[in-house]
């Protein structure tokens, strides 16, 4: 493989130019998180569909500021007083059906123990459960399986597809099964690589900046 085509050199090529992941990814790419830290992580990965970060931070916010930041909280409100959820997430969008998401997601974790608990759990078999959630797709189930649960798999978004048209990389498929696998096939086995580098690609591919090259 040549040298623009190789992962590891794409890497390092981002990495050089943007250096440790920040802001959002401070917090996602942070090796030890505290339980709170996870639960927050969770939260954000159901928030972010069809939105930017910047709408995510603002409903976080609500949230921690009505002390309704983790799970536990934010499931009590999805049952009890789901219009109030929704008005603390409406800067989100489709905040009504993700006062849905986040009752499905926030009950599976409290049902079965945990996130310490889940944790636990094999990869394949977390994700398919996670997969089986209403509002959780795949996206959605590798950011929290990657970014909560240190779980090694590598996420694919609309940015991901974007490099890898941008560089030509090999791939048979653009689609998220084919991407995520030749990821997964050409990188160590490394839930911190796989955290930075799609941190990464994302920075880079927010940044106009950088070269289609």
């Amino acid at each position: 493989m040549s040298a623009p085509n190789n992962l590891l050199f794409i890497y390092r090529q981002l990495r050089r130019q943007y250096g440790h992941p920040q802001d959002q990814w401070g917090l996602w790419c942070k090796r030890r998180k505290s339980l709170p830290e996870k639960e927050e992580v969770i939260i954000g990965a159901i928030l972010t569909q069809r939105t930017n970060w910047r709408n995510v931070e603002l409903a976080m916010a609500n949230l921690k500021r009505h002390k309704a930041g983790r799970l536990k909280t934010v499931y009590n409100l999805a049952k009890n007083n789901p219009r109030k959820l929704a008005m603390l997430i409406r800067s989100c969008g489709f905040y009504k059906t993700k006062v849905k998401y986040l009752k499905t997601a926030a009950d599976f974790f409290i049902r079965n123990g945990g996130v310490k608990k889940i944790s636990n759990r094999p990869l394949t078999k977390l994700r398919d459960e996670l997969l089986q959630l209403h509002g959780v797709g795949p996206e959605t189930a590798d950011s929290i399986l990657l970014y909560a649960l240190s779980k090694p798999i590598f996420v694919v978004d609309e940015y991901t597809r974007r490099l890898a048209r941008q560089k030509s990389l090999a791939v048979k498929s653009l689609n998220y099964h084919h991407l995520q696998e030749f990821f997964t096939r050409r990188l160590p086995k490394s839930y911190q690589l796989y955290q930075d580098f799609h941190a990464l690609i994302v920075v880079g591919g927010k940044d106009d900046r950088v070269s289609s090259g």
